[in-house]
């Protein structure tokens, strides 16, 4: 379990098959104990959470990133929530769904980003320092320090997802968080614009 930011935290599960790491995050913003796409917990995440509990929700980020997502509401009780348009395809029954512009507990904006992988792909700002962005499946934290997409046969057109995550530059972060990969805590925004070539 690796403190990130000023309570943020995370926790990594390593993935044979896409060989990278599928990462969760455990979040203590204001009142709120939120898990953001959680896959399996290692003991030490497990004992961590428990120790702070409870935890009152879990946000999901895009239908791919349910993981285990329904085992933790069940143990901890706690409300999920999902994105609106992935809802339907998704195994799990949210408690709510939210779309873009929300603003969810503990301060956490939404940002829907069109043309992804799936239709509810969306990110998570939250104004806290020099801003912090959450992304699931829209960017990949590979190679370490920089940021990539998924292959282009992911998309149903790579040059239009490409087109949406420009919507990310509106916003002013430091820390870019990803579900897969490795997080760039200082200077994620320029590797965004240096991946789409602002």
């Amino acid at each position: 379990m690796k403190q990130l930011l000023p309570g943020i935290w995370q926790w990594s599960w390593f993935s044979e098959e896409k060989q990278l790491d599928f990462n969760g995050l455990f979040l203590m913003v204001g009142e709120h104990k939120i898990l953001v796409d959680p896959p399996p917990m290692t003991p030490e995440a497990s004992t961590f959470i428990r120790r702070s509990d409870p935890v009152d929700y879990i946000i999901v980020t895009n239908r791919d990133h349910a993981r285990e997502a329904a085992t933790y509401q069940a143990e901890f009780k706690c409300r999920l929530q999902a994105p609106e348009a992935d809802a339907a395809q998704m195994d799990l029954k949210p408690t709510k769904t939210y779309k873009d512009g929300e603003l969810l507990p503990g301060g956490i904006w939404v940002i829907h980003l069109k043309d992804q992988k799936s239709p509810g792909e969306s990110a998570l700002f939250i104004q806290q320092g020099r801003g912090v962005l959450i992304v699931g499946d829209a960017l990949i934290g590979k190679p370490s320090g920089a940021v990539s997409m998924l292959a282009a046969e992911k998309y149903a057109d790579a040059v239009k997802a490409k087109e949406g995550l420009r919507r990310l530059l509106k916003y002013n972060f430091e820390s870019l968080l990803v579900g897969d990969g490795t997080a760039i805590l200082a200077g994620g925004k320029q590797q965004v614009e240096r991946l789409l070539h602002v």
